[in-house]
C-alpha cells in the first residue's frame, strides 16, 4: 500500500451523508422535507435492548474490553450465527467491531495494494470502492443489472477473475438495489472458484433477515469449501435498528484472526462497553420488534414499488430484500444525479441518485422505504407533480 498523504485523496464519499446533511439545512430553514435517502430504520431501538446498556453503564462496565469484543457477546454471535445459518462458528473467529463498516475496511486494507484487484457490486455500497482506490488496487466493477433482478450472475463474475484478484465482495441482500441472489447463482459462484483457492471472499450480509415473498437468505458461511477464505460482515444497525450504535459483527478465518485482532488494538482499541452489553439483550432478547418493524417494511415496499410505477417514465422491479427499491428513471430523459437533486432542492423529497453507487447506477434512483407509508405516499406524489412540471 502506498503510505502517503495522497492516498487520502483517493478515498471517496456516502453521499447519503451529504444528501441526509442538506435535507436536514432545508427542514431547518422550515422546508418540508421527506426523507427516502438515508437508509436507516426510521424506527426506535427496542426499549429492551436501551435498558441493557443503561444497566451496564450502572453496573459499572465503564473500561475497557478485549479488542475482539467481550467473551458473552461473541458467544451470543455464535449462537445467533448457528441458529440463522445451521453452521457452528467458534467464537473465537468472532470480532466485535464499531459499525459494519469497520470489517469492509479491515478486509479490503488487508488484501489490497498496487497490483492487486478487487471485485465489487455495481451498483454496490459505494465505500466498497472508496477503499479499494484508498489501497491502491484496482477496482474492479461486478455488473448487477435490472435484467438479472439485481442479482449477480456467477458466470459473469468468474470471468472477471484474473491471477491478479485478491478479494471477492458480495452483498445479497443488497444496498441499493434491494436484490437477493438465489442459491442455484451462490453454488455456481463458490464451485467456480474452487481453483483459485488464494482469492478471499467478502459476504456482506447486514441485510440478513430483511427478505421478502419467501425468499431465501443464503450465507456463504453454508459453504465449508471456502470456509478457510471467507470473511463474514453482519452487525445491529439495521436488525435491531441500532444505527447510531456503531456495532457490528465479523467472522473470520482461523489464519486471518489474529492480523485482525492486532489492527483492533492499534485501530478502536474496543467497542464501548455498555454498547456490548445491548448488543447481548438485542440477540438474545424478544425479537418481536424485530418481526413488526419487518412487517412495516414489507407494506411499505408494496406501496412504494406500485406508487413508483405509476409514475411517467418510472418503472420499479419489486425488491426482494432491504428495504430499498431501485426505480428506473431512464425514460424520464434526467440523468439520475440531477433529478435526485431536484427532487430535494424543489419538490422537498431526499434521494440518491443511482451513480453515487457505481457508473452502472445510472438511469436510476435508490428510494429508502424507511419512512412512514404516510409519508411515502406524499413523497411519490411530490415526485409525480414534479415530472408532470
Amino acid at each position: 500500500m502506498l503510505h502517503t498523504i495522497a492516498a487520502f485523496d483517493r478515498i471517496g464519499e456516502e453521499n447519503a451523508f451529504a444528501v441526509l446533511a442538506r435535507a436536514t439545512a432545508l427542514a431547518a430553514r422550515g422546508r418540508d422535507i421527506i426523507n427516502l435517502g438515508i437508509g436507516q430504520p426510521d424506527f426506535q431501538t427496542p426499549p429492551h435492548i436501551v435498558e441493557a446498556a443503561v444497566k451496564a453503564l450502572r453496573d459499572g462496565h465503564h473500561g475497557y474490553t478485549p479488542a475482539t469484543g467481550i467473551l458473552a457477546l461473541r458467544e451470543a454471535v455464535a449462537r445467533r450465527t448457528l441458529a440463522t445459518t445451521g453452521v457452528e462458528v467458534s467464537p473465537d473467529s468472532v470480532v466485535i467491531v464499531p459499525g459494519g463498516k469497520v470489517t469492509m475496511f479491515v478486509a479490503i486494507l488487508m488484501f489490497g495494494e498496487p497490483g492487486a484487484e478487487i471485485l465489487y457490486p455495481d451498483p454496490g455500497f459505494p465505500i466498497y470502492r472508496s477503499m479499494i482506490e484508498f489501497t491502491g488496487a484496482t477496482p474492479v466493477p461486478v455488473p448487477i443489472r435490472e435484467e438479472n433482478g439485481f442479482a449477480f450472475s456467477a458466470e459473469e463474475t468468474l470471468t472477471l477473475v484474473t491471477g491478479r484478484t485478491r478479494l471477492l465482495i458480495v452483498n445479497s441482500p443488497a444496498n441499493p438495489t434491494g436484490g437477493v441472489t438465489p442459491r442455484a447463482e451462490i453454488e455456481r459462484l463458490v464451485a467456480g472458484l474452487a481453483d483459485r483457492p488464494d482469492l478471499a471472499i467478502l459476504s456482506d450480509e447486514i441485510y440478513d433477515v430483511m427478505t421478502y415473498d419467501g425468499e431465501e437468505h443464503v450465507s456463504l458461511l453454508t459453504f465449508p469449501q471456502i470456509r478457510d477464505r471467507l470473511i463474514l460482515l453482519n452487525g445491529w444497525s439495521k436488525t435491531w435498528a441500532m444505527t447510531g450504535w456503531r456495532m457490528g459483527w465479523s467472522v473470520w478465518p482461523d489464519r486471518l484472526i489474529d492480523k485482525v485482532r492486532k489492527l483492533a488494538v492499534n485501530c478502536w482499541s474496543c467497542v464501548n462497553a455498555p454498547t456490548q452489553h445491548a448488543g447481548i439483550a438485542a440477540i438474545d432478547g424478544p425479537q418481536d420488534a424485530t418481526a413488526a418493524m419487518m412487517a412495516a417494511f414489507d407494506r411499505r415496499r408494496r406501496l412504494v414499488v406500485d406508487a413508483v410505477n405509476a409514475l411517467p417514465g418510472v418503472s420499479c422491479r419489486v425488491p426482494k430484500g432491504a428495504f430499498y427499491a431501485f426505480p428506473n428513471i431512464s425514460a424520464t430523459g434526467w440523468q439520475a444525479k440531477k433529478l435526485a437533486a431536484a427532487l430535494l432542492e424543489e419538490a422537498g423529497v431526499a434521494t440518491i441518485g443511482g451513480p453515487d453507487f457505481g457508473v452502472l447506477g445510472e438511469g436510476y434512483i435508490r428510494l429508502s422505504y424507511a419512512n412512514s407509508e404516510a409519508n411515502i405516499a406524499r413523497a411519490v406524489e411530490r415526485i409525480g407533480d414534479f415530472l408532470a412540471r
